[in-house]
């Protein structure tokens, strides 16, 4: 199968199942470009995703660009991301449609209102995913292979956005530079 066809088929299965947005999308970003595929390491994952969330645009559609260009150039990229925005075009507008007609039948609010705690799940999944990189690396879950700079930059970031609601780029950026600091400076 060439590389291309993979691309399309990956993305275009992270579109149909990534019901809840981006962040619902990142475990099977993560399964298909990380497991199935190996086309990135766990690492180079993690910074997909901050990349995505930095850039304009859905985290999925950001990834399935970065994804195809890295694996297969500029058709790569085009394929992927038509792949990952084609099951949206078909579903949303079934929905839309559906949701019209039938939008004050109590059977649909119910279904909506029992899909919540799935993405809720998909969404704190992801998180603990990258989180594990955040603190411990690509290395095994023990106290030895804390990454003690990652880990602390990721409490105050916590507390700060938790706390003083600040503007959630100006963290990102904050902690970039402060991690950037930190490492020249510790030499790790």
């Amino acid at each position: 199968m060439s590389i291309l066809l993979q691309l399309f088929l990956s993305f275009v299965q992270i579109g149909l199942f990534s019901i809840g947005g981006g962040y619902a999308a990142m475990p099977l970003i993560q399964s298909e470009v990380v497991a199935n595929h190996a086309w990135l390491t766990m690492s180079e994952f993690t910074d997909l995703i901050t990349i995505a969330e930095m850039t304009p645009g859905p985290i999925a559609i950001n990834s399935a660009t970065f994804v195809g260009i890295r694996i297969a150039g500029l058709p790569g990229a085009i394929i992927a991301t038509f792949g990952v925005i084609l099951p949206s075009l078909f579903i949303v507008s079934l929905l839309a449609y559906i949701y019209y007609k039938y939008k004050n039948v109590s059977l649909l609010q119910n279904i909506l209102s029992s899909l919540r705690p799935a993405v809720v799940a998909l969404i704190a999944g992801a998180g603990l995913s990258i989180l594990q990189v955040v603190v411990f690396g690509e290395g095994a879950v023990h106290f030895n292979n804390v990454e003690w700079i990652g880990t602390a930059l990721f409490i105050a970031a916590f507390i700060v956005l938790r706390t003083k609601h600040t503007n959630p780029i100006l963290v990102m950026s904050m902690c970039g530079a402060a991690g950037l600091i930190l490492n020249l400076i510790i030499g790790i």
